[in-house]
Order: structure tokens, then C-alpha cells, then sequence
């Protein structure tokens, strides 16, 4: 009886300590719960300069503590109807794990692969839609208590067809990615069981530099969060550049909805 008591309450604490640090615009180093399935639909819109949208249904699989995966598919109306654009593999590994009391500090490698069938006409290179390339980086998050903070740094590599790009205009080659991103759960401020919505607030920075010419960008993110019932997650986020000089930017001013629903032990 006392060690499922025990053990009931480190899962409770795992929970709650996970919840903060599932950030809207950027991944964490913590997994999702092993043998488990994840579904998500991401809505963004912006101008550009008309306003166009891309809807993202996605499904993320738990294979076991260290390793999880998501499969992606893109369609947009930012080429004139909605389509099809492409879709996207991502996977994720766990390589460092270092547990306390309400804290942990987790390190993560990831890799992306993605196609595109949009044409190229911006230095920018954004996987989940707009352009085809291959990724790669490394993640690390502190969680303490309520609040959760991570840092990630990533290349990523354009692939090149020249009947996508645009005459005249700049071409997608090779990207530095840096991240910055803190997540607090606002609610409840006592925590008793799973049931129990959880509130959370987070503030991203996003970051990008071209190592071939210097040109670069930066944008802020903030964004709030609902998680009910442990297994369903509501985003609603908005990036916007604060400073930068690369031109026809894809990810430029742009809001993020999303709806997330979790299915565990079911691998």
C-alpha cells in the first residue's frame, strides 16, 4: 500500500512538472509518455501581404521514455487554393536525464526531413510547410517547481530544385535555428489530481542567421495554454520579429491555434 502510495505521487509530480514544458512554438528535451499516441491539428495564419493559413494535422508516437516521433502533413491556400504541400518526419531522442525533487534537467538530440512542393523565394528556411530539407540539433530543459526553461540550437539544410525557385529572388541554402523559451503553470496553484485543468503561460524567442552572409532574425512568441484531463491540449500563440533583415519571411507576424489529444499505454 505505501509503495503505490509512493509511487502515485512521483507520477503526479512528473505530470505536473511536464505540463509547463509543453511549449507551443518550440519542442522540449522531455518526451512524450512511453507506448503512448499523440493527435494534433495546428491552424497558423498571417499576411502575406493577403491573409493566408496552413492547417498541420500531425501524429507524435511515444515509442518508449528516450525516443518519439512525429508524422506531419501541410495544407495551405498561400499558392492560390488550399492544397496539399508536403509533409514532415521528426524524431526525437532523449540522451540525458538528471532527476531532484520538482526538478529535472533533460538533453535531447532531434532530426527533420521534410518536402515542399511551395516555391522557394526567401533566404528563410522553415520545414513544416514551406520549404524541402533536412534538420538537425540539440535541446536542453530545466524544469524548477512552476517554471520550465529551454534552449535549443539546430542547422538546417535546404534542399535545391531550381523549377521551384523564383528568378531574381533570394534562395533557401543554410540556416542556423537558436531558441530560448520559458513556460510557467499559472493553475492550479494546488495540485491534487489529473483531473484538474492546468493553465500555463509561455514567452518564446525564436532566432535565425544565415552563416553565409550574416543576415539574421529575431521574434518573440508568447503564448497560453490549456491542458484538461492530462490528455487534451488547447495552444493559442503569436510570434512577431523584433528585429531582422531577411526578406519575404514565411513565419513573419503570425498567430498559432492548436488542439492536441493523447491516448497512453495503448503501444
Amino acid at each position: 500500500m505505501r509503495f503505490k502510495l509512493v509511487l502515485a505521487l512521483l507520477v503526479l509530480i512528473t505530470r505536473k512538472a511536464s505540463s509547463q514544458e509543453l511549449y507551443v512554438f518550440t519542442e522540449p528535451a522531455s518526451n512524450m509518455p512511453a507506448k503512448s499516441i499523440g493527435i494534433r491539428i495546428t491552424n497558423e495564419g498571417m499576411s502575406n501581404p493577403n491573409f493566408v493559413s496552413r492547417t498541420i494535422p500531425e501524429v507524435m508516437v511515444g515509442f518508449n521514455k528516450n525516443l518519439m516521433a512525429h508524422g506531419q502533413m501541410f495544407f495551405s491556400d498561400m499558392d492560390g487554393s488550399y492544397r496539399l504541400e508536403g509533409g514532415s518526419i521528426y524524431a526525437k531522442y532523449r540522451f540525458l536525464s538528471v532527476d531532484d525533487v520538482k526538478s529535472h534537467f533533460r538533453g535531447a538530440a532531434f532530426a527533420r526531413v521534410s518536402t515542399s512542393k511551395r516555391p522557394t523565394y526567401t533566404q528563410d528556411i522553415n520545414l513544416e510547410g514551406d520549404n524541402s530539407g533536412v534538420q538537425a540539433g540539440l535541446i536542453f530543459t530545466q524544469l524548477i517547481h512552476k517554471l520550465a526553461l529551454s534552449g535549443s540550437f539546430s542547422y538546417t539544410q535546404a534542399f535545391q530544385d531550381a523549377n521551384k525557385q523564383h528568378q531574381f529572388m533570394d534562395k533557401p541554402d543554410g540556416m542556423l535555428g537558436y531558441s530560448l523559451s520559458s513556460g510557467y503553470l499559472l493553475l492550479p496553484f494546488v495540485y491534487k489530481d489529473y483531473n484538474q485543468p492546468n493553465f500555463n503561460l509561455y514567452f518564446e524567442v525564436l532566432g535565425k542567421t544565415n552563416p553565409a552572409n550574416g543576415r539574421s532574425y529575431l521574434d518573440f512568441a508568447p503564448a497560453i495554454q490549456l491542458v484538461l484531463n492530462s490528455r487534451t491540449r488547447v495552444d493559442l500563440g503569436y510570434r512577431f520579429e523584433i528585429a531582422g533583415n531577411i526578406d519575404n519571411r514565411y513565419t513573419r507576424n503570425m498567430y498559432l491555434a492548436r488542439v492536441e489529444f493523447n491516448l497512453f499505454n495503448v503501444l
